[in-house]
Protein backbone atom coordinates (compact mmCIF):
# COMPACT_ATOMS: atom_id res chain seq x y z
CA UNK A 1 0.00 0.00 0.00
CA UNK A 2 1.18 3.59 -0.66
CA UNK A 3 1.81 5.79 1.76
CA UNK A 4 2.43 9.19 -0.71
CA UNK A 5 5.49 10.07 1.38
CA UNK A 6 7.30 10.45 -1.39
CA UNK A 7 5.01 13.08 -2.99
CA UNK A 8 6.22 15.86 -5.40
CA UNK A 9 5.06 17.68 -8.19
CA UNK A 10 5.22 16.87 -11.30
CA UNK A 11 7.73 19.53 -13.33
CA UNK A 12 4.25 21.06 -14.80
CA UNK A 13 2.93 21.41 -11.42
CA UNK A 14 5.64 22.86 -9.95
CA UNK A 15 5.93 25.46 -12.08
CA UNK A 16 1.91 26.26 -11.94
CA UNK A 17 2.47 26.13 -7.53
CA UNK A 18 5.26 28.70 -7.99
CA UNK A 19 3.01 31.05 -10.33
CA UNK A 20 0.46 30.76 -7.72
CA UNK A 21 2.65 31.59 -4.71
CA UNK A 22 4.01 34.29 -6.24
CA UNK A 23 0.25 35.75 -6.37
CA UNK A 24 0.58 36.70 -2.84
CA UNK A 25 3.40 39.32 -1.43
CA UNK A 26 5.71 38.12 0.21
CA UNK A 27 4.68 37.22 3.25
CA UNK A 28 1.31 35.88 2.62
CA UNK A 29 2.57 33.04 1.37
CA UNK A 30 -0.07 30.88 3.42
CA UNK A 31 -2.90 32.43 0.98
CA UNK A 32 -1.84 30.26 -1.68
CA UNK A 33 -3.30 27.29 0.54
CA UNK A 34 -6.10 26.68 -1.20
CA UNK A 35 -5.06 26.87 -4.81
CA UNK A 36 -2.13 24.66 -3.56
CA UNK A 37 -4.37 21.89 -2.58
CA UNK A 38 -6.70 21.71 -5.24
CA UNK A 39 -3.58 21.51 -7.56
CA UNK A 40 -2.54 18.55 -5.34
CA UNK A 41 -5.34 16.97 -5.56
CA UNK A 42 -5.71 16.77 -9.32
CA UNK A 43 -2.23 15.79 -9.77
CA UNK A 44 -3.35 12.13 -7.54
CA UNK A 45 -6.14 11.88 -9.54
CA UNK A 46 -3.66 12.28 -12.77
CA UNK A 47 -1.40 10.01 -10.87
CA UNK A 48 -4.15 7.51 -9.46
CA UNK A 49 -7.20 7.60 -11.35
CA UNK A 50 -8.72 8.98 -7.58
CA UNK A 51 -8.91 13.19 -6.76
CA UNK A 52 -7.84 12.97 -2.91
CA UNK A 53 -5.12 14.08 -0.55
CA UNK A 54 -3.66 11.86 1.60
CA UNK A 55 -1.74 13.31 4.72
CA UNK A 56 1.65 13.69 3.34
CA UNK A 57 0.41 15.34 0.59
CA UNK A 58 -1.21 17.97 2.96
CA UNK A 59 2.03 18.16 4.43
CA UNK A 60 3.77 18.57 1.18
CA UNK A 61 1.76 21.44 0.32
CA UNK A 62 1.72 22.96 4.05
CA UNK A 63 5.88 22.86 4.12
CA UNK A 64 6.41 24.88 0.43
CA UNK A 65 4.25 27.57 2.03
CA UNK A 66 6.19 27.51 5.38
CA UNK A 67 2.54 26.49 6.78
CA UNK A 68 2.10 23.90 10.18
CA UNK A 69 0.32 21.35 8.81
CA UNK A 70 -2.90 21.23 11.04
CA UNK A 71 -3.30 24.38 9.39
CA UNK A 72 -3.53 22.86 5.90
CA UNK A 73 -5.73 20.05 7.65
CA UNK A 74 -8.02 23.03 8.80
CA UNK A 75 -8.46 24.12 5.36
CA UNK A 76 -9.10 20.55 3.40
CA UNK A 77 -11.46 19.68 6.28
CA UNK A 78 -13.34 22.22 6.08
CA UNK A 79 -13.86 22.99 2.48
CA UNK A 80 -15.99 20.04 0.85
CA UNK A 81 -13.92 20.24 -1.99
CA UNK A 82 -11.09 18.52 -1.32
CA UNK A 83 -11.53 14.47 -0.45
CA UNK A 84 -9.85 13.32 2.61
CA UNK A 85 -10.41 9.65 1.63
CA UNK A 86 -10.49 8.02 -2.11
CA UNK A 87 -13.76 8.79 -3.76
CA UNK A 88 -14.80 6.58 -6.78
CA UNK A 89 -14.11 7.82 -10.30
CA UNK A 90 -17.00 9.66 -10.02
CA UNK A 91 -18.08 11.34 -7.11
CA UNK A 92 -21.87 12.43 -6.92
CA UNK A 93 -21.73 15.68 -4.71
CA UNK A 94 -26.01 15.88 -4.23
CA UNK A 95 -27.24 19.43 -2.82
CA UNK A 96 -29.83 18.45 -0.31
CA UNK A 97 -30.36 22.30 0.92
CA UNK A 98 -33.78 23.61 1.24
CA UNK A 99 -34.30 24.80 -2.75
CA UNK A 100 -32.83 21.46 -3.69
CA UNK A 101 -34.95 19.82 -0.90
CA UNK A 102 -38.28 21.57 -2.08
CA UNK A 103 -37.95 21.00 -5.88
CA UNK A 104 -37.27 17.26 -5.24
CA UNK A 105 -33.59 16.03 -4.13
CA UNK A 106 -35.29 13.65 -1.95
CA UNK A 107 -36.09 11.78 -5.75
CA UNK A 108 -32.12 12.43 -6.66
CA UNK A 109 -31.11 10.49 -3.56
CA UNK A 110 -33.79 7.79 -4.29
CA UNK A 111 -32.27 7.16 -8.20
CA UNK A 112 -29.19 7.68 -6.83
CA UNK A 113 -29.94 4.85 -3.99
CA UNK A 114 -31.72 2.86 -6.76
CA UNK A 115 -28.40 2.82 -8.58
CA UNK A 116 -26.71 0.91 -5.38
CA UNK A 117 -25.03 4.19 -4.37
CA UNK A 118 -25.07 5.01 -0.49
CA UNK A 119 -24.52 8.20 1.25
CA UNK A 120 -20.51 8.63 2.21
CA UNK A 121 -19.70 5.55 0.71
CA UNK A 122 -18.31 3.66 -2.26
CA UNK A 123 -19.70 1.29 -4.43
CA UNK A 124 -17.61 -1.73 -4.57
CA UNK A 125 -16.39 -1.52 -8.43
CA UNK A 126 -15.17 2.11 -7.32
CA UNK A 127 -17.02 4.09 -9.49
CA UNK A 128 -19.05 6.01 -7.46
CA UNK A 129 -18.76 7.70 -4.31
CA UNK A 130 -22.12 9.59 -3.43
CA UNK A 131 -21.66 12.50 -1.00
CA UNK A 132 -25.14 14.73 0.57
CA UNK A 133 -23.35 18.50 0.40
CA UNK A 134 -24.93 21.38 1.24
CA UNK A 135 -25.41 24.34 -1.07
CA UNK A 136 -23.65 23.71 -4.24
CA UNK A 137 -24.73 27.61 -5.59
CA UNK A 138 -27.50 26.62 -8.52
CA UNK A 139 -30.36 27.11 -6.88
CA UNK A 140 -32.40 28.62 -9.12
CA UNK A 141 -32.16 24.98 -11.08
CA UNK A 142 -32.50 22.75 -8.37
CA UNK A 143 -32.84 20.05 -8.13
CA UNK A 144 -28.55 19.65 -9.27
CA UNK A 145 -25.69 17.82 -8.55
CA UNK A 146 -21.77 18.26 -8.93
CA UNK A 147 -20.45 14.90 -10.48
CA UNK A 148 -16.61 15.24 -10.37
CA UNK A 149 -16.00 19.16 -11.86
CA UNK A 150 -19.33 19.15 -13.65
CA UNK A 151 -22.97 20.23 -12.55
CA UNK A 152 -26.22 18.65 -13.38
CA UNK A 153 -29.13 20.63 -12.95
CA UNK A 154 -33.14 20.62 -13.20
CA UNK A 155 -32.72 16.93 -12.55
CA UNK A 156 -35.83 14.13 -12.17
CA UNK A 157 -35.55 10.87 -10.78
CA UNK A 158 -35.53 9.39 -14.82
CA UNK A 159 -33.13 11.97 -15.71
CA UNK A 160 -30.32 11.10 -12.95
CA UNK A 161 -31.08 7.67 -13.48
CA UNK A 162 -29.98 8.35 -16.97
CA UNK A 163 -26.85 10.07 -16.15
CA UNK A 164 -25.80 7.25 -13.53
CA UNK A 165 -26.68 4.75 -16.63
CA UNK A 166 -24.51 6.76 -19.45
CA UNK A 167 -21.40 7.12 -16.67
CA UNK A 168 -21.33 3.51 -15.53
CA UNK A 169 -20.91 2.81 -19.61
CA UNK A 170 -18.02 4.94 -19.91
CA UNK A 171 -20.64 7.92 -21.76
CA UNK A 172 -20.49 11.56 -21.29
CA UNK A 173 -23.81 12.78 -20.40
CA UNK A 174 -25.06 16.49 -20.91
CA UNK A 175 -23.76 19.10 -18.45
CA UNK A 176 -26.02 21.51 -16.90
CA UNK A 177 -29.75 22.12 -17.23
CA UNK A 178 -31.45 18.80 -18.30
CA UNK A 179 -34.36 20.60 -19.13
CA UNK A 180 -32.60 22.80 -21.89
CA UNK A 181 -32.12 26.50 -19.72
CA UNK A 182 -29.56 28.70 -20.34
CA UNK A 183 -27.83 29.62 -16.84
CA UNK A 184 -31.20 30.78 -14.61
CA UNK A 185 -33.74 31.44 -17.17
CA UNK A 186 -36.79 30.45 -15.86
CA UNK A 187 -38.13 27.42 -17.34
CA UNK A 188 -39.58 27.72 -20.72
CA UNK A 189 -37.21 30.93 -21.56
CA UNK A 190 -36.89 34.42 -21.10
CA UNK A 191 -40.51 36.45 -20.01
CA UNK A 192 -39.10 39.86 -20.01
CA UNK A 193 -36.20 41.71 -22.39
CA UNK A 194 -36.29 39.27 -24.88
CA UNK A 195 -35.07 40.99 -27.53
CA UNK A 196 -31.92 43.14 -27.45
CA UNK A 197 -32.26 46.94 -26.72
Amino acid sequence: MTDYRDFTWTDANKAEADRIIALYPPGRQASAIMPLLWLAQYQMRDETGIAWLPVPVIEYVAAQIGMPYIRAYEVASFYTMYNLKPVGRYHVQLCGTTPCLLRGSDEIMKACKDKGLKKGATTADGLFTLTEVECLGACANAPMVQINDDNYEDLTYDSMTGILDMLARGETPKVGSQIGRTASCPEGGPTTLTEMA
